[in-house]
């Protein structure tokens, strides 16, 4: 009979804790240790807007404190000076929040938030994968300086170790994002991966998501935007459009039915697609006969220049440009927003690779046409 009360009484008190319990506000107590040069702790929201500071504090004997009210569960930051710490609040949470300055890896416990206690483990991920990249731009640096120039060799070398790390990097946040699917950590993660190399992924995670996070504006606007995009993503149709010719003639996307074409956006004053371009003239040269056909779509507003580039850089394909940088027609059809950007579509006018540069495109191209 004892232990039957003891465990009601127990409840009793759960139930009363959880009925005084404020749910129209949040509070966030932190202690910092080695924080003698910290005069003031700001409290930062993002949003679709970016970040913005909406309160700020004393650090007094490395304690803060902060109350407020939040309208929707979202990411917060604190930030110290130049230290800047993730956690994720709604209204009702009593997070507590503890670090050391002197931790050069930026280390902070939290509690009293479980998807605060996500988001630190993401940071994790990304520290890790942050101190290789860091390691291993100090070796090239260390390297190049010693031959007193960068060469071509020394890039070779470290171009895959950093690609190589990148992707491990990306498939670790993929991971985590699966697991984390039911909470806002996984949308923050997901939202830090590249969106062009990523992109089939990223609006597949949004169909799973479309019914979550209703308040949140900034998890509906990527919702909105993944929407926007999956009609012109890997699997779909690709749009029909007429574009004219450097000559002034007419080409349509449908004079390729039956046909793989990729359609490479680019412009001469673009440097990254100049750099690219003998990549793409090596894989014509090496897939044309084979059906691997290319229509180059310009974003130039003049045709001297984009004329002087296709023949300075050897491009032999067909080329069309709406002479309207990234405002016109074709280019809002396949809402291009950066270049160089394509799309490989099949004989069937679906849309097979999407965004593929250097060694992707030779990898991909080689499976296709093995």
């Amino acid at each position: 009979m004892k232990k039957i009360f003891a465990a009601c009484a127990a409840s009793a008190v759960v139930l009363l804790m959880a009925a005084c319990k404020d749910n129209k506000s949040f509070n966030i107590e932190g202690n910092v240790e080695h924080a003698d040069k910290v005069k003031y702790v700001y409290l930062l929201k993002t949003d679709t807007t970016g970040m913005s500071v909406i309160d700020s504090t004393t650090l007094s004997g490395g304690q803060f404190k902060f109350k407020g009210s939040a309208p929707y569960e979202n990411l917060y930051k604190l930030r110290m000076n130049g230290d800047i710490f993730d956690i994720v609040v709604k209204n009702g949470d009593d997070i507590k929040f503890k670090t050391d300055l002197a931790d050069s890896l930026h280390k902070y416990d939290v509690k009293g938030s479980d998807v605060s206690e996500k988001i630190k483990d993401f940071n994790n991920i990304s520290s890790t994968y942050g101190a290789k990249n860091s390691k291993l731009a100090d070796e090239y640096s260390a390297k190049a300086e010693a031959l007193g120039k960068e060469s071509d060799s020394l890039i070779n070398v470290y171009r895959p170790l950093f690609q190589k790390n990148i992707a491990d990097y990306s498939a670790e946040v993929m991971k985590f994002v699966e697991a984390n699917k039911d909470n806002l950590a996984g949308f923050f993660a997901a939202a830090s991966l590249d969106r062009y190399k990523y992109e089939q992924q990223m609006v597949s995670y949004a169909d799973e998501i479309k019914d979550k996070f209703k308040d949140n504006p900034t998890v509906q606007a990527f919702i909105k935007q993944m929407d926007q995009i999956k009609p012109i993503s890997i699997g779909h149709k690709a749009p029909e459009f007429t574009i004219k010719s450097i000559d002034g003639k007419d080409i349509k996307l449908s004079d390729y039915k039956g046909k793989y074409v990729m359609l490479d956006f680019w412009a001469s004053w673009c440097v990254p697609c100049r750099h690219e371009n003998p990549n793409v003239v090596k894989q014509h040269a090496a897939f044309h006969q084979k059906g691997f056909n290319i229509l180059g779509i310009s974003l130039d507003t003049e045709k001297a220049p984009w004329e002087a580039a296709i023949k300075a850089d050897k491009l032999t394909w067909s080329h069309g440009s709406d002479l309207q940088r990234f405002d016109g027609p074709t280019e809002h059809l396949y809402r291009i927003e950066a270049i160089p950007s394509n799309f490989i579509i099949d004989p069937n006018g679906v849309i097979v690779a999407k965004n593929i540069t250097g060694s992707d495109l030779e990898d991909f191209l080689k499976k296709t046409f093995k």
